[in-house]
């Protein structure tokens, strides 16, 4: 089954009111998990770093990254209430954590999966860390190439963490069509063998993640906000709820139709042959002792006969009975088909 996230991740804008409404209504659209994002803006980000573009265009401009993410923190406390909250309406509930002292507190608090976000794909010794944890392990690989995600799996394995899913992602919020790099999946199936592949949607609608899991992708994460309005610099690259449930209805079809790799008929349609497909009977009226001919045969429905692909080797045959027009040829010589 395909695992559907709903990335919270900082849109709860320091508001544990919106917070809270953020998990019920995710859990509404049908996700199997909500995830958030733990640190402390001085452990995340230095005084001198720069806003990405897409937070620029989203915030205050005058406003620092280190501001910025300030007003986004999530207390210790604020996360326990809606860890509880979440798993209480049937989800899983995790966070991302970005510095060792998010990373520490969220292993006390029994959290099984580590996601690793894109940022720290480069981060030796964070990597170090959360390997040497030996738990399940969730990384993104926005702004790699391959051979940075293979150092990145490297390290995790070995310090001792095996069960590895990788995210193709694209780091632009929101993600342009062209910029999705959806074949990439395909690659990282191919290339990590071992692993479950998944994504991580930054773009607008529900399509990609829908593709996306008609790829093979194993998990599916999408930034998840009640409002493209609201203020905060992840919100209009975030699907609202109506689009959520669609990514659920969506990844929900993909793992009902993709079905198996053989090609064969399912039972429904092995009903339909005989209404569908045609079988070898009398074009006009036929002796006992005439000869099939092409004159005398045809194909026709049902498709309980002989088959037209036995043609050629029933010409030239010996009629056993006589037959009326388009009555089914039978012979001891040939098996009708389906049996």
């Amino acid at each position: 089954m395909i695992y559907v996230v709903a990335e919270i991740g900082c849109n709860h804008n320091g508001d544990m009111h919106l917070a809270g409404q953020l998990v019920e209504e995710a859990a509404r659209c049908g996700v199997d998990a909500v995830k958030f994002q733990t640190f402390k803006a001085e452990n995340l980000v230095s005084r001198f770093a720069p806003k990405a573009e897409y937070q620029v265009a989203a915030t205050d401009s005058s406003e620092s990254q280190l501001e910025m993410v300030k007003g986004l923190e999530m207390s210790p406390d604020d996360y326990l209430a809606m860890k509880e909250l979440g798993e209480s309406l049937g989800l899983d509930v995790f966070s991302t954590p970005f510095d060792d002292e998010a990373l520490e507190f969220l292993v006390s608090t029994g959290m099984s999966t580590i996601k690793i976000a894109s940022g720290e794909l480069t981060n030796l010794p964070f990597l170090q860390k959360i390997g040497s944890l030996k738990k399940k392990v969730i990384l993104s690989t926005g702004m790699s190439v391959m051979d940075e995600v293979e150092s990145a799996v490297g390290i995790l394995e070995e310090a001792g963490t095996t069960d590895i899913t990788i995210l193709h992602a694209t780091t632009q919020y929101p993600t342009l069509d062209s910029d999705l790099n959806l074949n990439a999946i395909t690659s990282l199936r191919q290339r990590f063998p071992s692993h479950d592949v998944g994504y991580s949607d930054h773009s607008v609608g529900y399509s990609a993640a829908t593709v996306a899991a008609a790829l093979g992708a194993t998990v599916i994460e999408k930034h998840f906000t009640l409002s493209h309005d609201l203020p905060g610099p992840d919100h209009k690259a975030s699907a609202t709820p109506d689009v959520m449930r669609q990514v659920v209805q969506g990844v929900r079809f993909v793992e009902v139709a993709l079905g198996a790799f053989e090609k064969k008929p399912v039972p429904v349609e092995k009903r339909n042959m005989v209404a569908a497909r045609k079988s070898i009977v009398a074009r006009r009226s036929i002796r006992k002792g005439e000869v099939f001919t092409e004159e005398n045969l045809a194909a026709k429905r049902p498709g309980n006969g002989i088959s037209p692909m036995r043609w050629y080797d029933v010409l030239g045959h010996v009629a056993e009975q006589d037959f009326c027009q388009d009555e089914l040829i039978v012979s001891a010589n040939f098996e009708p088909q389906g049996r």
